[in-house]
């Protein structure tokens, strides 16, 4: 089963879901995807009460995977895709945490992953842990989460956000381009 905010640009409710879901089937693993936004949100005052019930639970497994990359990334590029404007950084920048390291000081098992090749075995010990787990895995923001299907109106408003002088355009190019056309012209290389 899973939940999702949806559409609503609500933000946070990935650990207070995740822990819901584990008082709701304590036997059951629970994983949450969340934003280093919205763990600082309200994420982080979650893992106080995860750490104080965890004990409760028959299977003990919870894992929170915050993606770190220091943006209010789905803003951000709804920003761009949606209404062509440039990230604006005083409104975007999520300040560093050290979301492993306090869910190490409350008991809890935390796991930095700092490269691609880290995730197997972070995962690993995190599905294998006897207490839940955060699991702070750095990325970069200028991967965009562009949906598969994108529309020309989007499109256009993603080129407008570049023209108008985004700080990071010349990065999130270079990474929308390795990751939609480059694997096309591979494929058909091949």
């Amino acid at each position: 089963m899973a939940s999702l905010s949806g559409n609503l640009a609500t933000m946070g409710p990935g650990v207070p879901y995740a822990a819901a879901a584990k008082f709701a089937y304590p036997d059951r693993l629970a994983v949450a995807f969340v934003g280093d936004g919205a763990m600082q949100m309200n994420g982080i005052n979650q893992l106080i009460s995860i750490a104080d019930y965890w004990k409760e639970w028959t299977d003990p497994r919870l894992v929170v995977c915050v993606l770190d990359n220091g943006d209010l990334n789905m803003v951000t590029w709804k920003m761009r895709a949606m209404s062509g404007q440039p990230r604006f950084e005083p409104s975007q920048r999520v300040g560093p945490f050290p979301y492993a390291q306090y869910a190490n000081s409350l008991g809890l098992l935390g796991l930095t992953i700092e490269r691609p090749e880290d995730i197997p075995s972070a995962w690993e010990r995190a599905l294998a842990a006897d207490r839940p787990c955060v699991i702070q895995a750095k990325v970069d923001p200028e991967v965009p989460p562009l949906p598969p299907h994108i529309t020309f109106e989007q499109a256009k408003a993603f080129l407008s956000a570049v023209l108008k002088g985004d700080p990071e355009s010349g990065a999130f190019l270079r990474q929308t381009f390795l990751h939609t056309v480059a694997p096309y012209f591979h494929r058909r290389l091949s």
